[in-house]
């Protein structure tokens, strides 16, 4: 690649170089460039375009701000989600088993608390130990 960034900035040395090729050579190379030429002009004219649009969103979006009357911090803020965890409620005990005089208390969800499991499986119910 720098031999070709030295034959663009240098018209003598390009003419040099192009002694050594046939003239199929140098047409196929003419042809080559020509090609990615007209690419890279498409390209910037796609993207002179897309930012012309952009441009003309941007001033529509403007215009329909100040008709609205709303700054655009109030905008960020009606529009931003709400990020806010809502705290889930602390669930009341269904079950109370006094073991040793210590006092067991079991929501009933989730996994079954070892002190509640070896209550029941002596064969007792959790109707026994509801509250």
């Amino acid at each position: 690649m720098s031999f070709l960034l030295e034959l663009a900035g240098n018209k003598a040395k390009a003419r040099a170089a192009a002694k050594e090729l046939t003239i199929d050579q140098l047409e196929n190379i003419i042809a080559g460039f020509s090609s990615a030429l007209e690419k890279l002009k498409t390209e910037a004219e796609e993207k002179a375009k897309q930012e012309q649009e952009k441009t003309r969103k941007a001033e529509e979006l403007a215009k329909l701000i100040a008709q609205s009357g709303l700054t655009l911090e109030e905008i960020a803020d009606l529009s931003s989600a709400k990020t806010t965890a809502t705290k889930s409620k602390s669930v009341e005990p269904k079950y109370r088993l006094v073991v040793d005089g210590e006092e067991h208390l079991w929501t009933g969800r989730g996994r079954t608390p070892k002190v509640f499991q070896t209550y029941f499986d002596a064969g007792n119910t959790k109707e026994s130990c509801a509250i």
